[in-house]
């Protein structure tokens, strides 16, 4: 693996001398600017990234940090084909190094490293190629964007120009769920175009997609993206198939889905994954592997393993085998492994638990000879993608967590008397699920993991010290509080930390408040 190369592509000048930032009159950065030597990966917001091309733009580095967080600071060492991208936070940096240590980065056919930078923070000078390096991150970082007037809508209307192949609604979910959850996606064809209409949890992700999307080519030279913001807030889905999906809703009919055949790309919904190398079965050698999107995006699935195009190129395919059908992981799918837990305090209990924000947890085990890594089981591959995608790096009892798909089908129980310290539980008949009835608005309430909880299910002798102490008294931090004006058996309840809101969800979801109330708590989309 690259990780164990040593430190001769690095800098080739390396001493440890101080950090000095200072530029010569022709603009070349690189001359007294002190290597990163190769750490032990000591997390850092300052990421350092090698094996650029060439002709690498500022905005294409910028790309690659965006869907993880704003992006504070850069500096591009053109000459060495590396560049130095400082996140918001440390928590940014964890996150997107750790995906893209199971995605490679590919910008232009070039796979990219990604690692932690030993500088804890970039200082940089105004020289004009940091001017330039400034004014990019001027234009892509959302802290500078005022939302309200760049992101109208949550909503895009995607129009692909130029169509020489067939795009698909799945081709069209991967390439946009890099920059946030695609909840719902409508492709249709008007004025002889193909067109889609894609909705996000929020502007923010939308904004994002829009600036790094719009103008790109899906294939070189072709399959031109055009993205503007809908006048639509929201879209309204009533089948799942190749021409609509709504995936809070995996219970959606498919309707009557025979592809009508007035436009090529609905011809080919269920050909082989259609962005590969070929787009055509059999064609391997008439086109080039040149994809042009950038950041390129890889598989937003993170773990899941794209068989290697020629060059090794993980780019934007399809594993060659998948049928493009619903749901978009291989349909059976929903066994995640979860590593890098805390041995000392995971339970199979708290997992049921977390999990089950984004699905219904089937069954857990807890590895019995290696007990920082789980199998968690949910009751489908939507469900297993909601949780995955939204809970990975997330700390749990002081750990980030690593979740990448398992290759198992399902989690085994032990045999009849063969008890495995209770580290293997069955849930598929648990009251607790959230999604057993299909429908239930619970689809439509999923959020990312998230400081400030959801409280309902509150009896009317419940009052605002009653939940601040019960919350406290687990050691967590209560920064504020609401009941709803409405209706006071809903509240919101702000904590120190998206960490210490988890281990509130885990230890206080069903809590007895008494009167035959349990206590309900998701993740809140607003803050108090």
């Amino acid at each position: 693996g690259h990780e164990t190369r040593g430190s001769d592509e690095l800098f080739s000048s390396v001493s440890n001398g101080p950090y000095i930032m200072s530029t010569t009159a022709n603009g070349n950065d690189s001359k007294k600017f002190k290597g990163d030597i190769r750490g032990p990966g000591v997390p850092s917001r300052v990421l350092h990234i090698r094996k650029l091309p060439n002709d690498i733009a500022e905005t294409e580095v910028i790309s690659l940090g965006l869907p993880f967080g704003d992006v504070t600071n850069l500096l591009m060492l053109k000459a060495k084909n590396q560049a130095f991208l400082e996140m918001n936070s440390e928590e940014a940096a964890q996150n997107m190094v750790g995906y893209y240590s199971t995605v490679m980065p590919v910008i232009r056919n070039h796979p990219v490293y990604v690692q932690f930078s030993n500088h804890k923070e970039l200082k940089t000078d105004n020289s004009p190629n940091q001017e330039r390096a400034q004014a990019a991150l001027r234009a892509l970082s959302t802290s500078h964007v005022d939302t309200a007037v760049a992101a109208p809508s949550s909503v895009l209307r995607v129009v692909v120009e130029n169509l020489v192949y067939p795009v698909s609604l799945d081709a069209l979910c991967q390439i946009f769920s890099k920059f946030g959850t695609v909840l719902r996606i409508i492709v249709f064809t008007k004025n002889s175009q193909f067109q889609a209409l894609l909705q996000y949890p929020d502007g923010a992700s939308a904004q994002a997609a829009k600036l790094s999307l719009d103008g790109q080519n899906i294939y070189n030279g072709c399959c031109t993206l055009r993205i503007s913001f809908s006048k639509l807030t929201s879209l309204n889905v009533k089948y799942n198939n190749e021409k609509s999906r709504d995936f809070t809703r995996p219970d959606l009919p498919s309707g009557d889905s025979q592809p009508t055949m007035e436009h090529p790309a609905m011809a080919t919904a269920f050909t082989p994954g259609i962005i590969s190398a070929a787009p055509y079965g059999g064609a391997t050698h008439a086109f080039p592997p040149a994809f042009t999107i950038q950041p390129a995006v890889s598989f937003p699935y993170p773990g899941l393993t794209v068989p290697a195009l020629p060059g090794g190129l993980a780019s934007l395919s399809l594993p060659g085998a998948t049928r493009l059908g619903f749901p978009p992981l291989p349909a059976g799918v929903c066994v995640l492994l979860i590593s890098n837990l805390n041995p000392e305090r995971v339970t199979p209990h708290c997992l049921f638990i977390l999990f089950g924000v984004y699905g219904d947890v089937m069954r857990v085990k807890i590895l019995f000879n290696k007990k920082e890594n789980a199998l968690v089981q949910m009751s489908d591959s939507t469900q297993a993608q909601l949780a995955m995608s939204h809970l990975s790096g997330q700390q749990l009892h002081g750990k980030s967590l690593r979740i990448t798909l398992s290759k198992h089908t399902s989690v085994q129980l032990p045999r009849e008397g063969h008890e495995d310290q209770g580290l293997t539980k069955d849930y598929s008949n648990s009251p607790l699920h959230r999604f057993k009835k299909p429908g239930s608005k619970n689809y439509s309430n999923i959020f990312p993991p998230s400081a400030t909880l959801h409280l309902s299910n509150i009896p009317p002798s419940v009052v605002e010290d009653d939940l601040k102490m019960l919350f406290s008294s687990s050691g967590a931090v209560v920064k504020a509080f609401k009941f709803f004006q409405k209706d006071h058996k809903m509240a919101l309840i702000q904590m120190g930390s998206v960490e210490e809101a988890i281990e509130c969800l885990i230890e206080f979801h069903n809590h007895d408040l008494g009167e035959n109330h349990h206590l309900r708590v998701s993740f809140s989309k607003s803050s108090i």
